[in-house]
């Protein structure tokens, strides 16, 4: 009786662990495929639940069924002017045909190989067709922001203004999408969207541009220095002409007083001379002394004719004295 139980007791434990080993879950995020001898059996298993398989000889290959992420290494590439960009491209991508999956790739580890391979490949495809400000700027159709400092330094130039451009760095993005699309379905993946999350200048090119950069700010400088010194020329011009006005007017209002108070002055001398043959006589003496007083002095030597008034009065002067 006891070896009837153990025998019982045994073969439950052997069904309890068969059953264990048959049965298997899948979550809400995975799908299955379900591999005998490294073959795949049946159809992928994508309903998530309680699912059983054959202990020993079968095995549980689980893909995720989420979308997932690509992220690309920092590749350099030359675009159609033949300048050196940096590109650093992201993706994301999900699996549609696990069996198909399954059968070409096997892991997740190789999927990432292979979308590096075509998406690069596509990248610098796309990357070569274009010119740097193609890639540079997003799409033809947002308005680009523009340098105020460049654009009045320009005037009527171009300088700061950005030339149109025919397609942006969206539309590229689309070009190695369509362009990857097909190629990743052929492995039960479908890509999803790609972007280019970061485009460095190499480190040639950078230095080059930085030269740029300097000489344009240079040009601003010395137009703005030309103008400075032409605003300058022009006001010192106002002013020496301002100034010349005023000490004109000056001038002429000075010698308009002087010529009123001269005639004043002759008009009071008239008046105060004129009265007697006496007045006239002591004016005439004392302008002449006044003369006197002006040009002769200790070191003045003078040579006088007979005939001048000058020897008349000295002449005169020498008589009358005693």
């Amino acid at each position: 009786m006891i070896h009837s139980k153990t025998l019982i007791s045994i073969g439950a434990a052997i069904a309890l662990l068969l059953l264990l080993l048959s049965a298997y879950t899948v979550n809400q995020a995975e799908q299955v495929i379900i591999t005998q001898f490294g073959r795949p059996v049946g159809d992928p298993i994508i309903e998530p639940g309680l699912h059983f398989k054959l202990p020993f000889v079968q095995d549980v290959n689980r893909f995720d069924k989420r979308y997932l992420a690509w992220d690309g290494p920092l590749v350099e590439m030359s675009t159609k002017d033949k300048t050196y960009i940096q590109v650093d491209t992201f993706a994301r991508w999900r699996i549609t045909d696990p069996m198909r999956y399954y059968l070409r790739l096997r892991d997740e580890r190789s999927a990432q190989s292979r979308l590096e391979d075509i998406l690069g490949s596509e990248t610098r495809t796309a990357i070569a067709r274009h010119e740097l400000i193609e890639v540079v700027r997003t799409d033809k159709e947002r308005t680009p922001m523009r340098d105020e400092t460049l654009a009045v330094a320009a005037g009527e130039g171009t300088l700061g203004v950005l030339r149109p451009i025919q397609f942006g760095r969206a539309r590229i993005e689309q070009d190695v999408f369509h362009a990857a699309q097909p190629k990743l379905a052929e492995f039960g993946i479908e890509l999803l969207d790609v972007r280019f999350k970061r485009i460095n200048y190499n480190q040639q090119v950078l230095e080059r541009i930085y030269q740029r950069m300097i000489s344009e700010r240079l040009q601003i400088a010395q137009r703005f220095r030309s103008e400075g010194e032409g605003e300058a020329a022009r006001i010192n011009g106002k002013k020496e002409r301002d100034i010349n006005e005023i000490e004109s007017a000056a001038y002429k209002k000075i010698q308009q007083i002087h010529g009123e108070a001269d005639a004043k002055a002759t008009e009071v001398y008239a008046q105060a001379y004129t009265q007697n043959p006496e007045a006239a006589e002591f004016f005439k003496f004392t302008k002449s002394m006044e003369t006197y007083r002006k040009i002769l002095n200790k070191d003045a030597t003078i040579v006088l004719s007979t005939n001048s008034d000058v020897f008349e009065l000295l002449k005169r002067g020498e008589q009358k004295r005693p």
